[in-house]
């Protein structure tokens, strides 16, 4: 990579960083952690993490025999133009989920809203802007590297919470996704996914930030981007916990807070 693109990276993830309301110093790449080798953190020996300086992608993680773009194509088949629940009856468009079948790290969010039931899209709205600032000027990598989809396929009327048996309804199929892909970390956002995830009552400022699985998969929970926009304060917290999320892929972090 040229100085010139690097010295680039550096400068955006600078503005990011501001714009999160943190102090950044621009210092040598560094791993956030030394992990040895099979750590949590630590790129599989002969992985592309492994191979590149600093980790800086994410290689598609080691796959079984099954095709997970295929499985997720015949997933989406089986939901159709879904009439399982109420939410069909207000929704334009079923939102499936976006990204890579082979991304090593999945964001999981509640539900479509206007603009993403528009453009059949998830978090492509101004919450989606700034999910996708963090992935790409905070973790430094693509959008298209990773894997995000949400709680519910479809919009809730007026942006509200879904309902405990929309929820039930829909979940089945982002379980499979989530079978299909395996990631290597889930993040979930905001505190209906995480309670969702886990099957359980959750209160997002207790947990985000604290390690869970998702049958057998690491989850780290963390604030919705939507939270942010309304609460710019907690946007410290949220990069503390993507830092955690860095450090279990084997990436770096180019500076420090």
């Amino acid at each position: 990579m040229a100085d010139e693109e690097v010295q680039e990276q550096l400068r955006r993830r600078a503005a990011f960083l501001r714009e999160m309301g943190l102090d950044y110093g621009l210092v040598q790449r560094r791993p956030i952690a030394a992990a040895g080798p099979g750590a949590p953190g630590s790129p599989r020996p002969g992985s592309a993490a492994a191979s590149s300086p600093a980790g800086r992608s994410l290689p598609e993680a080691r796959r079984d025999a099954a095709d997970p773009a295929a499985e997720l194509r015949r997933i989406q088949e089986d939901i159709g133009d879904c009439r399982r629940c109420r939410l069909c009856e207000q929704r334009h468009t079923v939102v499936f989920g976006v990204g890579n079948p082979h991304a090593r790290v999945m964001f999981v969010g509640e539900g479509p809203g206007a603009e993403e039931d528009a453009r059949g899209e998830p978090f492509v709205g101004r919450a989606g802007q700034l999910l996708t600032d963090i992935i790409t000027k905070g973790m430094g990598l693509r959008r298209s590297e990773t894997y995000i989809a949400n709680i519910v396929k479809c919009r809730p009327p007026g942006n509200r919470e879904p309902l405990p048996d929309e929820v039930d309804t829909c979940l089945p199929f982002l379980e499979a996704q989530i079978q299909a892909i395996h990631p290597e970390v889930i993040v979930g956002l905001g505190k209906t996914a995480v309670q969702a995830l886990l099957g359980s009552p959750v209160q997002i400022t207790k947990v985000r930030g604290q390690w869970t699985n998702f049958r057998g998969i690491p989850l780290l929970p963390t604030f919705h981007p939507s939270y942010l926009l309304r609460n710019p304060a907690a946007k410290k917290d949220v990069w503390a916990d993507i830092q955690q999320v860095m450090s279990r892929l084997g990436l770096a972090v180019r500076g420090r807070v």
